[in-house]
Order: C-alpha cells, then sequence, then structure tokens
C-alpha cells in the first residue's frame, strides 16, 4: 500500500496525472467490456476472461494489470485477477453501480471536449456549440442517441442511489405535500411517498423527462392515487403548490436561470413554505476531486458551475430564501434546508 513515506515524488505523481486519460480509458474499456460482469466471486484466469467477455488474453491481462494499479481488480499471485471493492462497482447488478456513471463522464464528446478546456476558462463559456454547432442536449438528442442513452442510465442510476439518501436524511413530518422540482424521473418523490403514507407528492420536470417518470408514480402505479406528474420548464414557471420544494442537482445553469427558478419555487409556495435545496459542493467535502472535475465538465458541455457553500448560500439569500441549516446527505451531496420568509 502507498503511504506518505513510499508515495512517488512530485515529477512522478505530475507524470501520472497527466495520463489520467489512460486511466480513464481503461475504466471505460472495462465498463464497454463487461469485464467486471464476468468475473464472479471466485478469481479468474486471464484466459478465461478473455474468452468470456471476447478479447484477446494478452491485451485484456495489460488492461487489467493497469487498473489495478488504482485499486480496480486485483492481480494475484498466481496471474488470475479479482474483484475489488471498486471494480465490483462496474457490475451493472450491483446495488450501487457506477457502470453508467463511469461510461458517461468517458463519452466520446468528452475526449473532443478536454482538450479545449484552455479555451473555456480564457472565455467562461461553454465550447460544445464552437465543437457541434449546436446546444449540448440539443446536440445528445439529435446527433448523438447511444450517449444520451447512457445519460439517462447515468442520471436514473444517480437519482436512484442518492434518493434513498435524501429521503433517510429529510424530516417532513407534520407535512402534508411535498414537490420535486427538476425532479427528473421522481425517485425523491417515491422514496419520500414511501417514508410518508399519508403524504401527496408532485414531480415536475421537462415534458420529456416525466414521460419516463417511475411507472410507480404514474397511472396504474401503487404511488399514482398521491402523485401528480407535471410536465413544465421550472425556468418559466411552477405550477405546483406545496409544504416543501426540493431543488436537486439542478442550480448549475448561468445565474439568471438559477435566480429564475428560485424566485418561481418562492412565487409558488409563499411565506412560510421550505425549500430543500441539494447539491454537489467543490470546497471542503470529501468529494472535492470528483465534483471540481464536475465542475471543469459543466464549463465545457453547458457553461455551469458546481457550487462553495459560499456561493449557494448567496444565491439563496439573494433569491429571498432564509438558510436555517445545511447538512451532508452523503459524501458528495448537501442539503441547504431553507424557508421563505412571511
Amino acid at each position: 500500500m502507498t503511504t506518505a513515506e513510499t508515495a512517488p515524488p512530485p515529477s512522478m505523481r505530475l507524470r501520472e496525472l497527466v495520463f489520467g486519460a489512460a486511466c480513464a480509458a481503461a475504466v471505460r474499456a472495462a465498463a464497454r467490456l463487461g469485464v467486471a460482469d464476468a468475473l464472479g466471486q471466485a478469481p479468474m484466469a486471464v484466459e478465461d476472461l478473455a474468452a468470456a467477455v471476447k478479447t484477446e488474453p494478452k491485451p485484456l491481462r495489460r488492461l487489467l494489470r493497469a487498473l489495478s494499479c488504482y485499486g480496480v481488480f486485483a492481480e494475484r499471485p498466481d496471474g488470475t485477477f479479482a474483484h475489488t471493492e471498486m471494480s465490483r462497482l462496474l457490475r451493472e447488478d450491483d446495488p450501487n453501480s457506477l457502470r453508467y456513471i463511469s461510461l458517461w463522464c468517458t463519452e466520446p464528446w468528452t475526449w473532443d471536449a478536454w482538450p479545449k478546456l484552455d479555451e473555456a476558462v480564457r472565455t467562461g463559456g461553454n465550447v460544445v456549440e464552437d465543437l457541434y454547432g449546436k446546444e449540448f442536449f440539443q446536440y445528445l438528442n439529435e446527433d448523438a442517441p447511444e450517449s444520451a442513452d447512457v445519460f439517462n442510465r447515468a442520471m436514473t442510476t444517480s437519482s436512484e442511489q442518492s434518493a434513498r439518501d435524501v429521503a433517510a436524511l429529510l424530516d417532513l413530518s407534520g407535512s402534508d405535500s411535498v414537490a420535486d422540482i427538476g425532479g427528473g424521473q421522481g425517485h425523491v418523490v417515491a422514496c419520500l411517498l414511501d417514508k410518508y403514507p399519508s403524504m401527496h407528492g408532485s414531480l415536475l420536470d421537462l415534458p420529456r423527462v416525466v414521460e419516463n417518470a417511475v411507472p410507480r408514480l404514474r397511472k396504474g402505479g401503487d404511488l399514482a392515487g398521491r402523485a401528480r406528474i407535471v410536465p413544465g420548464d421550472v425556468r418559466a414557471a411552477i405550477p405546483v403548490k406545496a409544504d416543501v420544494y426540493i431543488i436537486k442537482n439542478i442550480l448549475e445553469w448561468d445565474d439568471e436561470s438559477t435566480a429564475r427558478t428560485l424566485r418561481n419555487v418562492i412565487g409558488a409556495g409563499g411565506p412560510g413554505t421550505r425549500v430543500v435545496v441539494i447539491e454537489n459542493l467543490v470546497d471542503d467535502t470529501p468529494s472535492m476531486r470528483f465534483s471540481t472535475a464536475m465542475d471543469l465538465l459543466l464549463l465545457l458541455n453547458v457553461g455551469g458551475a458546481k457550487h462553495t457553500t459560499d456561493s449557494m448560500v448567496g444565491r439563496l439569500t439573494a433569491a429571498g430564501l432564509v438558510v436555517d441549516d445545511m447538512r451532508p446527505v452523503n459524501p458528495y451531496l448537501h442539503a441547504f434546508d431553507c424557508h421563505v420568509p412571511g
């Protein structure tokens, strides 16, 4: 195991950093090949693993050796390879799977965009429109349907996992209704309705998003009687009245879009309404390497940004909210508990 005494010198660490693309590409290759899914509980010889995933044994060994340097798979003394805690997260059937997140963060467009980071830093704007001649999500849906599908799967996986953490954290006892603003497919609402059997919930997001709301919330689902699905753009209007509004991982646009969304929520809820904003932070959290990397990726693709604690509090108070509390949801999310003064 690497320790402070055995860590490589700065010159080698920098060399490792500039080859970071190789590590990302190796994770992507393993995910696309399905190596983690093919590797069972027992260690396997490379020849058997290669046959299972239809690759050549020698290059597969090279891939696995590179990944094992980072704790993704483990090479045993007899030359076989075994799972590690990280490699299991590449399995599609793992309850905490990061397979689609790993694919999303290494999609083909990212390899076009990263080399232009200096340009994005220089101008403060995204580079995707110059690369592809259209806004990012328009490009995804029109020109890169496979990448759009990976995005949807990644967001679904992430939402399912974080929704459980959000529901466990929030105490909504005493509230009759909750609305998830820009809530995707409705995983948070579903978890909260499970936790509070008498509560009613609303899901608001773009029409193409809520069309794919979790079946439990739709007609015929076991939560449909207490759920309302509302298509709309949160930046245009919030046609939903609730005791509690949840805004999770959407306040990463330009400042005006963020301010407009918050104003819409305040206007819809009125004095005394509780507003819970949940975001990644890029300052002083266990996930800083991940969050700061995602922050740079947001700059590249949509010109957005992750927040610091101060920038988030500043936007919330500028919109007219009172911030009552801030708590970690999990290692990569924080909840800002606010209310509308009256």
